[in-house]
């Protein structure tokens, strides 16, 4: 039976796919006790993110209680390929794979043209996934962020402590453009340092904002900051960064964009050939992969603060 809108169990999507429905994790006895027991999962929602996930999922899974990856219809394999990863690493314990087979709208006008209770929404996409969590606290990870070896330990000392926190974190990250398996572009030039970890409860559930998903959160709660050098987030240069946008040209008339045009003039200026300001090039010694040297040598030996007054500046104080 479908799950009436507004029912304080779940929600129906308006398509009628009964399998999809939503059922809220704190409503169902499944999990335990209230549908939740003590710990933190980390959700990741992707498509076509398989070459990434061989960086990713190993310190995050090893930080956290649970990882959850919803693949969205990808076809590069990337379900068989988070598979082999976690059973690599000795931690299919802690994996769960799911699917969901229904086109979502890209961010922006698409997005806003759809109904946030169809299957199609970003909002209902992100519910629907969430409403897998059994723990009592949630990391909202991507497929392409990378945890440094300073990121996975402060991660894994939070995912036990926030178990019964009424809590947000910030979770700072940097792109890292990477050019081939020893050459890549660290952008320091952002401070980018979104919220990443919430409770699971009624209070904290996405809805839909004009451009993307939201994630609602009480007017009065505790947030907390990480500091900066935990997370990189993994661009290929030779991939399609913006495909989830509708229409990235957007992001120089949006006021709710700045993020999203960094990165625009970053990825086109690297392009072109060009180094922006607070961009450092990065060389990693010969057989070991860039994404690695910057994780587990670069960036935990990098000095704090950071200066990126300008490129050269940036290199002369940043290279290690």
């Amino acid at each position: 039976m479908s799950i009436p809108i507004g029912s304080g169990h779940g929600l129906a999507n308006l398509e009628g796919h009964t399998d999809f429905d939503i059922v809220w994790p704190w409503a169902d006895s499944r999990g335990g006790p209230g549908g939740l027991r003590r710990g933190a999962t980390a959700v990741l929602r992707v498509k076509n993110e398989a070459p990434g996930l061989r960086f990713v999922l190993p310190p995050l899974l090893r930080a956290c209680d649970h990882v959850l990856l919803v693949d969205n219809g990808s076809d590069d394999g990337t379900g068989e390929e988070a598979l082999r990863v976690a059973a690599e690493h000795g931690l299919s314990d802690r994996f769960t794979l799911k699917e969901y087979p229904f086109q979502v709208a890209r961010a922006g006008a698409e997005h806003l043209a759809v109904n946030e209770r169809s299957v199609h929404s970003l909002a209902y996409f992100y519910n629907w996934c969430f409403s897998h969590v059994r723990t009592r606290y949630s990391w909202k990870w991507d497929g392409d962020m990378v945890l440094t070896t300073e990121g996975e330990v402060s991660m894994a000392d939070l995912s036990w402590q926030v178990g019964m926190a009424e809590a947000v974190i910030r979770f700072p990250r940097h792109g890292l453009y990477i050019e081939s398996d020893r050459k890549a572009y660290l952008d320091l030039g952002l401070r980018n340092i979104e919220e990443w970890g919430f409770p699971m409860s009624p209070d904290y559930v996405y809805t839909k904002a004009p451009e993307w998903e939201i994630r609602t959160t009480p007017e009065h709660i505790e947030m907390f900051a990480l500091p900066q050098g935990l997370c990189v987030e993994l661009k290929w240069l030779d991939g399609d960064e913006f495909a989830h946008w509708t229409n990235p040209e957007s992001f120089a008339t949006s006021i709710r964009n700045r993020r999203k045009r960094r990165e625009w003039l970053v990825w086109n200026a690297l392009h072109d050939g060009q180094v922006p300001e607070g961009v450092v090039e990065i060389e990693s010694p010969e057989g070991v992969h860039v994404v690695d040297h910057v994780t587990h040598t670069w960036l935990p030996r990098a000095p704090r603060p950071f200066v990126v007054d300008d490129p050269d500046h940036a290199k002369l104080h940043l290279r290690a």
